[in-house]
Protein backbone atom coordinates (compact mmCIF):
# COMPACT_ATOMS: atom_id res chain seq x y z
CA UNK A 1 0.00 0.00 0.00
CA UNK A 2 1.44 3.76 -0.38
CA UNK A 3 1.19 5.74 2.60
CA UNK A 4 1.97 8.97 3.03
CA UNK A 5 3.89 10.19 6.04
CA UNK A 6 4.45 13.86 7.95
CA UNK A 7 4.65 14.81 11.42
CA UNK A 8 5.52 18.45 12.93
CA UNK A 9 8.59 19.25 14.95
CA UNK A 10 6.45 17.76 18.21
CA UNK A 11 6.10 14.39 16.32
CA UNK A 12 9.70 14.16 14.84
CA UNK A 13 10.58 12.31 17.25
CA UNK A 14 8.63 9.49 16.40
CA UNK A 15 8.19 9.90 12.63
CA UNK A 16 11.47 7.82 11.91
CA UNK A 17 9.72 4.77 13.49
CA UNK A 18 6.53 5.19 11.37
CA UNK A 19 8.32 5.07 8.75
CA UNK A 20 10.84 2.26 8.92
CA UNK A 21 8.10 0.15 10.49
CA UNK A 22 5.96 0.71 7.20
CA UNK A 23 8.50 -0.22 5.01
CA UNK A 24 9.79 -3.29 6.72
CA UNK A 25 5.52 -4.44 6.72
CA UNK A 26 6.44 -4.04 2.86
CA UNK A 27 4.67 -0.44 2.31
CA UNK A 28 5.62 1.68 -0.02
CA UNK A 29 6.00 5.50 1.96
CA UNK A 30 6.46 8.71 1.19
CA UNK A 31 8.24 11.07 3.87
CA UNK A 32 6.35 14.58 3.76
CA UNK A 33 8.54 15.77 6.60
CA UNK A 34 9.56 17.42 8.64
CA UNK A 35 13.18 15.87 8.88
CA UNK A 36 14.23 18.42 11.82
CA UNK A 37 12.85 19.46 15.30
CA UNK A 38 12.90 22.91 13.71
CA UNK A 39 9.54 24.37 14.41
CA UNK A 40 7.03 23.93 11.90
CA UNK A 41 3.43 24.39 11.89
CA UNK A 42 1.32 21.06 11.17
CA UNK A 43 -1.24 22.60 9.40
CA UNK A 44 1.42 22.85 7.18
CA UNK A 45 2.24 19.31 6.67
CA UNK A 46 -1.29 18.24 7.02
CA UNK A 47 -2.24 19.98 4.04
CA UNK A 48 0.63 18.45 2.33
CA UNK A 49 0.37 14.74 3.69
CA UNK A 50 -3.63 15.06 2.96
CA UNK A 51 -3.06 16.45 -0.53
CA UNK A 52 -1.23 13.24 -1.07
CA UNK A 53 -4.59 11.09 -0.26
CA UNK A 54 -6.54 13.14 -2.64
CA UNK A 55 -4.73 12.86 -5.60
CA UNK A 56 -4.43 9.34 -5.02
CA UNK A 57 -0.01 9.30 -4.61
CA UNK A 58 -0.93 7.21 -1.24
CA UNK A 59 -3.74 5.36 -0.80
CA UNK A 60 -3.82 6.26 3.06
CA UNK A 61 -1.88 8.62 5.52
CA UNK A 62 -0.12 8.50 9.08
CA UNK A 63 0.29 12.09 10.84
CA UNK A 64 2.10 12.63 13.57
CA UNK A 65 2.59 15.73 15.87
CA UNK A 66 2.66 15.96 19.80
CA UNK A 67 -0.97 14.80 20.90
CA UNK A 68 -2.06 14.03 16.96
CA UNK A 69 -5.36 16.38 18.32
CA UNK A 70 -4.02 19.65 15.75
CA UNK A 71 -3.63 17.29 12.81
CA UNK A 72 -6.67 15.39 12.90
CA UNK A 73 -8.01 18.84 13.73
CA UNK A 74 -6.33 19.95 9.99
CA UNK A 75 -6.91 17.06 7.95
CA UNK A 76 -10.49 17.50 8.84
CA UNK A 77 -11.30 20.31 7.65
CA UNK A 78 -10.54 19.56 4.20
CA UNK A 79 -13.24 17.81 1.72
CA UNK A 80 -12.56 13.97 1.18
CA UNK A 81 -10.59 13.52 4.24
CA UNK A 82 -11.72 11.67 7.02
CA UNK A 83 -9.07 11.72 9.97
CA UNK A 84 -8.87 10.27 13.56
CA UNK A 85 -6.61 10.20 16.69
CA UNK A 86 -5.84 6.91 17.17
CA UNK A 87 -4.07 5.76 20.02
CA UNK A 88 -5.09 2.63 20.84
CA UNK A 89 -5.64 -0.54 18.62
CA UNK A 90 -9.16 -0.77 18.82
CA UNK A 91 -9.76 2.75 17.13
CA UNK A 92 -6.65 2.17 15.08
CA UNK A 93 -9.17 -0.47 12.91
CA UNK A 94 -12.83 0.14 14.03
CA UNK A 95 -11.63 3.77 12.39
CA UNK A 96 -11.58 2.35 9.38
CA UNK A 97 -14.02 -0.82 9.34
CA UNK A 98 -17.13 1.72 10.68
CA UNK A 99 -16.14 5.59 9.33
CA UNK A 100 -13.25 4.64 6.56
CA UNK A 101 -10.91 6.95 7.82
CA UNK A 102 -8.03 7.84 5.69
CA UNK A 103 -5.96 9.09 7.85
CA UNK A 104 -4.16 7.96 11.41
CA UNK A 105 -3.21 10.80 13.82
CA UNK A 106 -0.71 9.76 16.40
CA UNK A 107 0.70 11.60 19.24
CA UNK A 108 4.56 11.28 19.84
CA UNK A 109 3.51 12.58 23.55
CA UNK A 110 0.84 9.83 24.08
CA UNK A 111 2.23 6.71 22.67
CA UNK A 112 5.59 4.97 22.41
CA UNK A 113 6.85 3.41 19.16
CA UNK A 114 6.18 0.36 20.50
CA UNK A 115 2.75 1.00 20.89
CA UNK A 116 2.55 3.41 17.34
CA UNK A 117 4.09 0.31 15.18
CA UNK A 118 0.78 -2.18 17.02
CA UNK A 119 -1.28 0.40 15.84
CA UNK A 120 0.05 0.95 11.61
CA UNK A 121 -0.69 -3.13 11.73
CA UNK A 122 -3.68 -2.63 13.02
CA UNK A 123 -4.94 0.57 10.41
CA UNK A 124 -3.47 -0.56 7.29
CA UNK A 125 -5.65 -4.01 7.88
CA UNK A 126 -8.51 -2.61 8.18
CA UNK A 127 -11.02 -2.49 5.48
CA UNK A 128 -14.04 -0.57 5.46
CA UNK A 129 -16.98 -2.58 6.09
CA UNK A 130 -19.93 -3.45 3.44
CA UNK A 131 -22.59 -3.11 6.24
CA UNK A 132 -24.90 -0.54 4.82
CA UNK A 133 -25.25 1.15 8.09
CA UNK A 134 -21.43 2.21 7.94
CA UNK A 135 -21.63 2.95 4.13
CA UNK A 136 -24.75 5.45 4.89
CA UNK A 137 -23.12 6.60 7.48
CA UNK A 138 -19.90 7.90 5.50
CA UNK A 139 -22.66 9.08 2.75
CA UNK A 140 -24.06 11.21 5.18
CA UNK A 141 -20.40 12.58 6.28
CA UNK A 142 -20.11 13.16 2.34
CA UNK A 143 -22.88 15.06 2.40
CA UNK A 144 -22.10 17.31 5.56
CA UNK A 145 -19.16 18.22 3.70
CA UNK A 146 -20.59 19.38 0.81
CA UNK A 147 -23.59 21.49 2.87
CA UNK A 148 -21.27 23.16 5.17
CA UNK A 149 -18.32 23.85 2.52
CA UNK A 150 -21.25 26.14 0.54
CA UNK A 151 -21.89 28.01 4.11
CA UNK A 152 -18.45 28.65 4.93
CA UNK A 153 -18.81 32.24 6.67
CA UNK A 154 -14.57 33.01 5.83
CA UNK A 155 -15.44 32.39 2.09
CA UNK A 156 -18.08 35.41 2.10
CA UNK A 157 -20.83 32.70 1.79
Amino acid sequence: MKIAVGGDHAGFPLKATVVNALKSMGHEVTDYGTHDENPIDFPDITRTVCDAVLSGKSERAILVCGTGVGACIAANKIPGIRASVCHDVYSAHQSVEHDDVNVMCVGAQIVGPWLVVDLIESYLKAEFSTDEEFRRRVRKLHAMEREFASHNPEAGN
